[in-house]
């Protein structure tokens, strides 16, 4: 998840302003001359319907790569010009913006909102980093932190987790270099081990980050596949337990110091824990709120599987009590609980509409755009169309280079943007050499979250960058070893694991 209320905003450079208002011209001429060739190109190949919403998507993904125009009005547009086209009808065209997955993107959007503005996630913070294992060790703190962002993120925006933690680290990060001789690279270390622990806590669960949910509602939309969020918990925790393995020895090793201990870190931590006071009722009502929707989240999803996914209670069970329906569940009682005698409610409507309402509008735009390219049958056109130049069609090699293509291209864009692009050519592709589109699916989102070389890859990137503790030099130079490691181990460890879950 990425709610814009969460985010530090990030400060460019000059040279990036440029650049970046330089790719929203070029986007702005690119995209309707891409869309008048396509339309004017003799396609036999394509039905009329399926030539005129190729023309519409052409122009879609240029928006979306350029952001010549924000990431959801181009979201709109493509659906707008779908009917304005007749490609369908318009109940047709804008019926994936109801699916159930807007509802869980808006249930845990909220809730979320609800723990960042009564500052829950701080509490945790100091709470871990207050351990005595954890002590005034900088190596200790490191993996501390590292742990922290990546549990938060699982549960809670990856973005606001970022957005709470950077503060915190830069904090720790000038106490320690006045404090000892630490040097300049364990301050690197600190804000790269953020940024990629809260990417790589968000793949954890489906509520974790954004991709997740896209190539479930995917999945949901174009095949009947659903996956329940212990399916999913059961397959991508032992990847990320990997990952997180290798990212604390990579970077333990990039920031050592030659320090054991830093003398008054304990205590600069347990003063800013004790700033925090009691905990208080707002507090308390988020966490059962919280609490009350991870319940209801995993429990169907447990009973499925000690009686079957095939039993009548435990079918009962999910049929009522999906995804969307548990995190709206939390949403209520958020407005049932009351924070105080004259506030009768944990939040405000005004706080919780402080979401990333951008964020739902470009799924609900590549949801149907995505289900109109499988409607019309341009979607097995492509798939053909990409398959003549691959060299291999088993099922290892769609998985690798579906998690690749993810890679590259949110390297260039954010991940949100680039998974709403993925997921709908590599479906019809699975499906034109007759392989499961589910796991190179799963494999393609989970790798949208290990691109890490740019800030614009993903919001803690930017985050971390804007902190000024990281350069962009930084970023690509422990970046490439970093994503280039995860685009081999997270389709290796999805095909390994998955099967066992999603068979």
């Amino acid at each position: 998840m990425s709610p814009s209320s969460f985010a530090v905003a990030p400060g460019k450079a000059e040279s990036e302003l440029r650049f970046d208002e330089t790719r929203r011209k070029v986007g702005l001429v690119v995209g309707p001359l891409m869309f008048l060739l396509v339309l004017a190109w003799p396609f036999t190949s394509l039905n009329p319907e399926a030539h005129r919403l190729a023309a519409v998507m052409s122009l879609v993904i240029v928006f979306w790569v350029t952001e010549a125009l924000p990431l959801p009005v181009t979201s709109l547009l493509g659906p707008l010009l779908a009917v304005a086209l007749r490609v369908a009808p318009v109940a047709e065209v804008f019926r994936p913006f109801s699916s159930p997955t807007i509802f869980l993107f808006i249930g845990s959007f909220i809730l979320a909102q609800a723990l960042f503005v009564h500052r829950v996630n701080e509490r945790i913070a100091f709470g871990v980093l207050s351990w005595r294992v954890v002590g005034a060790r900088p190596a200790r703190i490191l993996i501390a932190y590292g742990l922290l962002a990546a549990v938060l993120s699982a549960w809670m925006s990856n973005t606001a987790t970022a957005a709470m933690l950077v503060p915190i680290g830069i904090s720790l990060i000038h106490f320690m270099e006045s404090a000892a001789d630490i040097p300049k690279k364990y301050g690197t270390a600190l804000m790269l081990v953020t940024t990629y622990c809260c990417s790589l806590g968000g793949m954890a669960t489906p509520v974790g980050t954004p991709p997740n949910l896209i190539a479930l509602g995917f999945l949901d939309d174009q095949l009947d596949v659903r996956i329940t969020f212990v399916q999913w918990m059961l397959f991508s925790v032992p990847v990320v337990l990997v990952l997180l393995v290798f990212v604390f020895i990579y970077l333990t090793w990039v920031g050592r110091t030659g320090v054991n201990e830093i003398p008054g870190a304990e205590e600069i931590i347990a003063e800013r824990k004790a700033e925090l006071g009691p905990w208080k009722r707002g507090e308390i009502n988020s966490l059962i709120a919280f609490g009350t929707t991870v319940f209801l989240w995993v429990g169907p999803g447990l009973l499925a599987l000690a009686l079957g996914t095939d039993h009548p209670i435990a079918r009962s069970v999910l049929d009522r009590v999906p995804e969307a329906v548990a995190a709206l569940s939390g949403v209520v009682l958020l407005f049932v609980l009351p924070k105080s005698k004259t506030e009768p409610s944990t939040i405000t409507w005004k706080q919780a509409a402080q979401i990333d309402w951008g964020t739902i509008l470009l799924f609900g735009g590549g949801l149907a755009l995505g289900g109109l390219a499988a409607s019309t049958g341009l979607a097995p056109v492509i798939g053909d169309g990409v398959l003549s130049l691959a060299p291999t069609t088993d099922l290892v090699a769609i998985t690798f280079t579906a998690a690749i293509f993810t890679v590259v291209v949110s390297e260039a864009m954010s991940n949100t943007a680039a998974t709403t692009i993925a997921i709908p050519i590599i479906i019809p592709i699975a499906h034109a050499v007759g392989v499961d589109p589910i796991i190179p699916s799963v494999a393609a989102a989970l790798s949208a979250s290990v691109a890490a070389m740019l800030p614009v890859s993903t919001p803690p990137n930017a985050i971390v960058y804007a902190s000024g503790r990281v350069t962009i030099t930084d970023m690509l130079k422990y970046g490439v070893l970093w994503t280039a490691t995860s685009v081999v181990l997270v389709p290796a460890l999805v095909l390994l694991i998955a099967p066992m879950f999603l068979g």
